[in-house]
């Protein structure tokens, strides 16, 4: 279940990056239902989806550096930083919430998250403020790396 506190909707763009904070994910077992056994995405998931989307909508409609990191994030190499806060540090898996928040960032911001090369998960406890605070960096093009 997504996280109906009121959020600091803190976020930065640059033309090299953005950090944002976000809900916390809902948990693993609340993101998927099986339906005629097929595994989809629930309800909630798809809430969380679209609420993600809709707050990397509206950032990057206030933004002055949108256009420049549209044009990065599209033709290079990303880096990916999750910093999860949660309200107790024994009930959640740390890379539980990475997927749907991968993909709800992604999708917002209408790029393949086959672009991300490297990401970052760090596990934090804060009772009364669970939350997610990302960071998506440009990467340097190297040769290495297509």
């Amino acid at each position: 279940m997504t996280n109906s506190r009121t959020l600091s909707h803190s976020a930065v763009v640059t033309a090299d990056g953005l950090t944002m904070t976000l809900p916390v994910p809902p948990s693993i077992n609340h993101q998927y239902a099986t339906v005629n056994g097929r595994r989809l995405l629930s309800s909630t998931g798809r809430a969380y989806k679209a609420q993600v989307g809709r707050q990397v909508w509206v950032m990057l409609a206030q933004s002055p550096c949108a256009p420049s990191f549209r044009e990065r994030i599209r033709s290079g190499p990303l880096a990916l930083s999750i910093r999860f806060f949660f309200s107790t540090s024994l009930r959640r898996d740390l890379d539980g919430g990475l997927k749907i928040a991968q993909d709800a960032i992604c999708e917002g911001l209408n790029v393949n998250d086959n672009r991300i090369i490297e990401t970052h998960l760090y596990k934090h406890v804060d009772k009364t403020n669970p939350r997610i605070e990302v960071s998506l960096s440009c990467l340097p093009v190297s040769p290495h790396v297509s």
